[in-house]
């Protein structure tokens, strides 16, 4: 499928795949980044958007090569998520590991009404 997309001249996309699923009391962020240390990756959040980038050197390619086809990611990259309201973003963790950088961020927990009791002075 890739092959026909350059054939017409439409360039796939050189960003990290990533998959984002509810484990019921937080959301998971995985996204796929070989080649990349967790030293060249970053996370930032701003406003309910979670955005991971990475840069690192680009490899230099030999005079006498010829690139013939490109598939690996870019020497920088930029995703951004939107999160939803319930997002906690004091308590997001990351971790790194085989490739993959793994995002855990917890939901806030939902107000429930509680009762008061009154007390007669």
């Amino acid at each position: 499928l890739r092959r026909f997309f350059e054939d017409v001249g439409v360039a796939p996309s050189m960003s990290p795949a990533a998959d984002i699923y509810d484990s019921g009391n937080e959301l998971v962020v995985d996204v796929d980044v070989p080649g990349f240390d967790e030293k060249e990756l970053a996370v930032a959040l701003t406003d309910h958007t979670l955005t991971i980038s990475g840069s690192r050197a680009s490899e230099e390619t030999a005079k006498a090569k010829t690139l013939r086809l490109r598939e690996r990611l870019e020497a920088h990259f930029e995703r951004r998520f939107h999160l939803p309201p319930e997002a906690d973003l004091e308590h997001v963790t990351a971790e790194y590991g085989k490739g993959v950088l793994t995002l855990h961020v917890p939901k806030i927990a939902d107000a429930k009404p509680r009762s008061v009791q009154i007390v007669k002075k």
